[in-house]
């Protein structure tokens, strides 16, 4: 070893310095021996893994070429490796044992190819085989009729099961031979008790020493019996003779055409096995397989149950399938290829349970211990509904299929009605919260005459006591409680109307009246018949509604006589002033007309009441035309007229009342668009129209002022104008237009001619035309009429 740099001076002087060099050639030396062997060993491992490698290859090519022999014959096997974890390889042709078109892994599916006893026997030998390492050989009959050879053995931590076809009638002789061959015959039992064809086994004696259940049905059903506790034989005694004879004499398997009347023409094949022969019977060909005793009395009905729309699934004291109809296929969405005779109800339970369409159950096999509980019961027995994961809800009824045991299950789909319920529910309780919220009290008997429906107003109305009507009374208990709250007339008023509701007179129509109660209550009823023959009954209390009903009716009588005495008056007085009127108007002009004796200021005096007669003659006018129109009489006279005529009068008539306004006269300025069209209209209603609006002018305008009038046209319509210069108009004034336009509040020197505007509008609307009001700037208003060119087109009255 080297020695630190620091233990270097005690080095002896006698080295003198060749320790140093010494260490370094060593360690020169070790470091290529070092390299030398790791070179080896690399080298070394190369050669090896080339060696792995070449055999790995030569054992895969090995595996492949096993893998296809094994592929390229007419079986399948199916391997599990590790104590019977993972996913296990599947080898062989599938066609060899599945039917055509299937996938290989459907094999391990045994309930898709096998009946339900097949299945569950495989799956118990399989268990057996993986969890204990109890090896297996058995022989299974397919769903399709076809015979398979399967065999189970351990291999090492693996498990193996092969499985191959076996063919013709004599292939049932391996099955029995190895069991006999092993001393179990009680497996060769187990075998032909498997089979559905009658099958039987003799001892080294020909003697008859087991049959399966198949054999002894049809040995009863040919009324043979048993002797010296063996099952019956099926020959009578000199064909078995012969039969037993050629047996003994060939090495084969033996057949036997057997005639067995109406239970159909069989071939009887039997073969040897160590210590005895086997056989069994299989329908010839072109006959029908004879039905099972037992079973007969199920299966006579499956026309009938076909027929029906109802699920019905009938299964035998095995549990196995008798018949079912197309409605129970359809219910549980399975194919009927899938549901064929002799599958177990486990097996259809179990197929259900993986496709989602049994109830969720946190322990399933309890559930369907209990649900197969309808096995033992002797009374039909409904079970809690099904309430599927798709929503659906399933009624399942249970009962016995016969004296020989099993059930008939009957399935009825509840979701439609269910939720028929729950909507009628719904709609019940929103119709019960509506009459409820109603002001009116309603009542609905049905037809044995009780109540089935009502609201808190029926008992508050006719003072019944509180929960009175909760226990759905007839209507003379009705009557008898409304006796007690109204004890004048309630009996008989509910008399009455039971009259109403126990009607079954089919042409009975509704009802409608009212009722005076004796405690001074108005009430309206009506009975309505309703479509599912029930009656209603509402009734509204109407008392104060009568009340005001007969005060506003009153009053309207007091108004239609007051308008009437109104126009009575108007009437009588226009006329009754009429006739003093023109006296006092001749009186005045003969006096106007004297020359002599009269000063001046009496002539003015003459002056003004000839003016304030003229005025009043023309309020009585207006007066009377009002009346005239409010009559409905009002009639227009239409003809041409001519416009400046028409302002002419208009302002002859001003002059005539002008004396009344004191002060200097307004001037008038008449402004006529000229060659105007023609004008048809009622030339006295339109004189009166423009005399009113200038005298109304006239009284609003400063002394001294202007007036100014114009006429025009456009297009169909004539056009008057008429401008003052007053205080104006407000807009109270043009909104109330088509009223009074006089108001004194406006500041007029006088009072207004009154009912001079109303003539105005009067008449303007019964020629079909317009008036408005404005307000003219700086100062005055100003007023617009507007007329159809001709009114007798217009033919407009108000």
């Amino acid at each position: 070893m080297t020695a630190p740099a620091l233990a270097q001076g005690f080095v002896p002087a006698s080295l003198n310095g060749i320790a140093p060099a010494a260490i370094a050639v060593g360690a020169g030396g070790f470091a290529l021996l070092s390299m030398a062997l790791v070179r080896s060993l690399l080298k070394d491992g190369r050669a090896a893994r080339r060696r792995a490698a070449e055999q790995i290859a030569g054992l895969r090519a090995l595996v492949d070429e096993y893998e296809n022999l094994i592929a390229g014959s007419r079986e399948l096997t199916v391997l599990w490796a590790g104590q019977g974890h993972g996913t296990p390889r599947i080898l062989g042709q599938a066609a060899a044992v599945l039917p055509p078109g299937r996938q290989p892994q459907s094999v391990l599916n045994f309930h898709s190819w096998l009946g339900a006893p097949e299945a569950n026997r495989l799956t118990a030998l399989l268990d057996d085989l993986r969890m204990h390492g109890h090896a297996f050989s058995a022989s299974l009959e397919t769903l399709d009729g076809r015979r398979v050879r399967t065999d189970g053995w351990v291999l090492g931590s693996a498990a193996a099961l092969r499985l191959r076809p076996i063919f013709g009638a004599a292939t049932l002789a391996p099955d029995l031979a190895d069991a006999s061959t092993a001393g179990d015959w009680e497996g060769a039992r187990t075998i032909l008790e498997l089979l559905s064809k009658p099958a039987f086994l003799r001892d080294g004696s020909d003697r008859l020493a087991y049959a399966n259940p198949a054999y002894l049905a049809l040995g009863k059903a040919l009324g043979r019996t048993a002797q010296d506790g063996r099952p019956p034989e099926l020959l009578d005694a000199a064909a078995l003779d012969n039969h037993l004879r050629t047996c003994a004499a060939g090495e084969g398997p033996v057949r036997l055409p057997l005639d067995l009347g109406t239970h159909g023409q069989f071939e009887l094949v039997e073969f040897s096995v160590l210590d005895g022969r086997a056989g069994y019977l299989c329908p010839a060909a072109g006959t029908a397989h004879a039905p099972v005793p037992g079973e007969a009395g199920l299966s006579h009905i499956g026309g009938i149950i076909d027929a029906l729309a109802t699920p019905i699934a009938i299964f035998n004291a095995r549990r196995e399938l008798v018949q079912f109809n197309r409605a129970f296929a359809e219910l549980w969405n399975l194919d009927p290829l899938f549901l064929t005779p002799g599958l177990d109800e486990r097996a259809i339970l179990d197929k259900l349970r993986t496709e989602g369409q049994l109830p969720n159950q946190v322990d399933y096999h309890t559930w369907r211990a209990k649900h197969l509980e309808s096995y033992g019961r002797r009374e039909p027995f409904e079970a809690d509904p099904w309430h599927l994961p798709d929503g659906r809800t399933i009624k399942v009824i249970s009962a016995p299929a016969g004296p020989n045991g099993g059930v008939i299950y009957v399935f009825e789909d509840l979701t439609e009605r269910l939720e028929l319920e729950s909507t009628n529910k719904a709609f019940t309780n929103v119709q019960r919260e509506t009459i409820n919220a109603l002001s009116e009290a309603v009542a609905v008997f049905g037809t044995n005459g009780r109540l089935t429906l009502s609201n808190p107003q029926l008992e508050k109305l006719w003072k019944l006591p509180a929960n009175a009507l909760g226990t759905a009374p007839h209507i003379d208990q009705i009557a008898e409680i409304s006796s007690r709250a109204i004890p004048e007339d309630g009996t008989a008023i509910w008399r009455n109307l039971k009259r109403g509701i126990i009607d079954l007179n089919p042409t009975r129509t509704d009802q409608t009246g009212r009722i005076n109660r004796s405690d001074g209550r108005l009430i309206d009823y009506a009975i309505t018949r309703l479509p599912d023959g029930q009656t209603m009954m509402t009734f509204l209390d109407v008392t104060e509604s009568a009340s005001y009903s007969k005060v506003l009716k009153e009053r309207n009588d007091a108004l239609v006589a007051a308008d009437r005495l109104k126009d009575a008056f108007i009437e009588n007085v226009s006329y009754e002033l009429r006739s003093p009127l023109t006296n006092i108007i001749g009186f005045a002009d003969l006096l106007g007309e004297t020359e002599h004796g009269l000063d001046a200021r009496q002539r003015d005096y003459i002056d003004y009441i000839r003016a304030s007669s003229v005025t009043l003659g023309v309020l009585i006018d207006n007066i009377l035309d009002l009346a005239s129109v409010n009559a409905g009489i009002a009639e227009l006279n239409p003809e041409p007229l001519v416009v400046e005529a028409l302002v002419d009068k208009a302002r002859a008539g001003l002059a005539a009342t002008f004396p009344e306004v004191s002060g200097e006269a307004p001037s008038v300025v008449v402004e006529i668009e000229p060659d105007l069209p023609a004008f048809v209209a009622d030339g006295t209603r339109i004189v009166q129209v423009l005399y009113n609006l200038l005298s109304n002018a006239a009284r609003f305008s400063p002394p001294g002022g202007e007036i100014r009038l114009s006429v025009s046209h456009r297009a169909d319509r004539m056009v008057f104008v008429i401008e003052d210069e007053g205080p104006g108009i407000t807009d109270e004034m043009k909104s109330a237009i088509l009223t009074r336009l006089d108001n004194p509040a406006t500041g007029g020197r006088q009072r207004g001619a009154g009912l001079g505007l109303s003539i105005v509008r009067t008449f303007v609307n019964l020629h079909g035309g317009t008036i408005s009001a404005e307000k003219r700037e700086p100062k005055g208003s100003r007023i617009i009429v507007s007329l159809p060119r001709d009114s007798a087109l217009a033919g407009v009255a108000e």
